[in-house]
């Protein structure tokens, strides 16, 4: 049959969903427990594998291509702009809904769920994130479960994006001598990128297991002592994914309906997979769908990836940090909530070289001189609350590239009619 893909991921969906809830009685450990389980995370492994090779050679290629626009620089600055302004009108949806539905005053979580988390948020994590610590943005951590002790390695996809940066800039600056590597390089992003359209195939198989997977995991149970946070934080969300997004395009006369075509592949797989970065190949391929120039989406959707996140960055934090305000009575004034202002807008950056929607919210609860504690509370229903939060991440970081690429181009039919009309004159 041949069904679009748009329909296949659907019908994916839909299979995981019937899956999850048959297995969901048998349990985890259960045969259709663990299959959906190793199939969803084998599916999210694959992402991941291609992530940084194609990360690496895309954003060279394109600082080799930026030697041929003469309004990079623009790009870059509106790009970062937009970034902004979307987390501005985000976080002020989530102080408005927090304000409005006061989740902490009706919340029936008990306090002994109140606990510091392992990793916490700093205005020098930035720095630290930014620095490579090696050529590859390599890190390890050990971790002690049950007597034994498992390291895993990670990348850091910041920092990759920095290392490629400097190593694009170097090949162009060398001249002739850089040449041969930046044509090898061409030719290693056409294999990555013939790779990725192999794994892409997988994503009605993969989006169905991990939602599955998601259901027997989680369940919904959880949710009924923190059901007035999680209506809060899904108002929010769905707020900025289906009013905000679309007024944006609309007021630049686009179309939402194509946009949503494009990038809803990409918006179901970060709902299902919880990661940004697993999705960062499926949501670049909506955007050179949506017409943005490949060099140009090969370096604006990888660091949205990293530095934009609507939903983590600015709706979650500032639906907790009242949520934690109020639950412990303590009151803020209006220069508290100009300062989660702040941090949502800046504070993704801040937070770039770690991961997790609670290292944000531990950065606000600190800036505000909140209890930390306070987001122990939220731990228990937070992976059912990150997958509405990743969405909208990988909607955002397709959205800007869309919408930055529509105006450049504008802009450069304007200056074309006003060069043809000055010539005829």
């Amino acid at each position: 049959m041949k069904l679009s893909f748009g329909w296949q991921v659907a019908i994916g969906m839909v299979a995981g969903l019937v899956l999850g809830f048959l297995a969901r009685p048998l349990g985890e450990a259960s045969a259709l427990g663990q299959f959906l389980r190793i199939t969803g995370d084998v599916f999210v492994q694959l992402l991941k594998a291609l992530v940084v090779p194609l990360v690496f050679t895309a954003i060279v290629a394109s600082v080799a291509a930026l030697r041929s626009l003469d309004d990079a620089a623009r790009l870059v600055a509106a790009t970062l702009g937009w970034f902004a302004l979307t987390s501005l009108i985000a976080v002020s949806i989530g102080l408005a809904l927090g304000l409005w539905l006061q989740p902490g005053v009706h919340s029936a979580v008990a306090a002994t769920a109140a606990a510091r988390p392992e990793t916490a948020g700093s205005w020098l994590d930035f720095l630290h994130g930014i620095v490579p610590g090696n050529v590859l943005g390599l890190a390890a951590s050990t971790r002690l479960a049950d007597g034994a002790a498992t390291t895993t390695l990670q990348f850091n996809v910041l920092q990759v994006i920095v290392v490629a940066v400097a190593v694009g800039a170097a090949a162009v600056s060398v001249g002739a001598a850089g040449e041969a590597f930046l044509r090898f390089n061409e030719s290693a992003l056409a294999i990555f990128r013939r790779l990725l359209r192999w794994v892409i195939r997988l994503t009605p198989i993969g989006t169905g297991a991990l939602i599955g997977s998601a259901v027997v995991r989680y369940g919904w149970d959880s949710l009924s002592a923190l059901g007035q946070f999680a209506l809060a934080v899904y108002l929010g969300l769905a707020a900025v994914l289906f009013v905000v997004y679309p007024l944006l395009l609309l007021a630049h006369g686009m179309s939402p309906r194509r946009f949503f075509a494009a990038a809803w592949p990409a918006i179901q797989l970060g709902f299902v997979s919880r990661s940004s970065i697993a999705t960062l190949p499926v949501t670049e391929a909506a955007a050179e769908r949506l017409g943005v120039p490949r060099d140009y989406a090969a370096f604006a959707v990888p660091l949205a990836a990293t530095t934009k996140m609507d939903g983590c960055a600015a709706i979650y934090p500032a639906v907790a940090a009242l949520f934690v305000a109020q639950y412990y009575a303590l009151p803020l004034h209006a220069s508290d909530y100009l300062l989660i202002v702040m941090v949502s807008v800046l504070g993704s950056a801040a937070t770039a070289g770690l991961t997790g929607a609670v290292v944000m919210l531990t950065l606000t609860l600190s800036t505000l001189g909140l209890p930390l504690e306070g987001a122990g509370l939220l731990l228990a229903i937070d992976p059912i609350l990150d997958m509405g939060r990743t969405a909208v991440n990988v909607a955002g970081q397709a959205l800007v590239p869309h919408l930055v690429a529509h105006r450049a181009a504008g802009r450069s039919r304007r200056m074309s009619g006003e060069t043809l009309v000055t010539a005829a004159t």
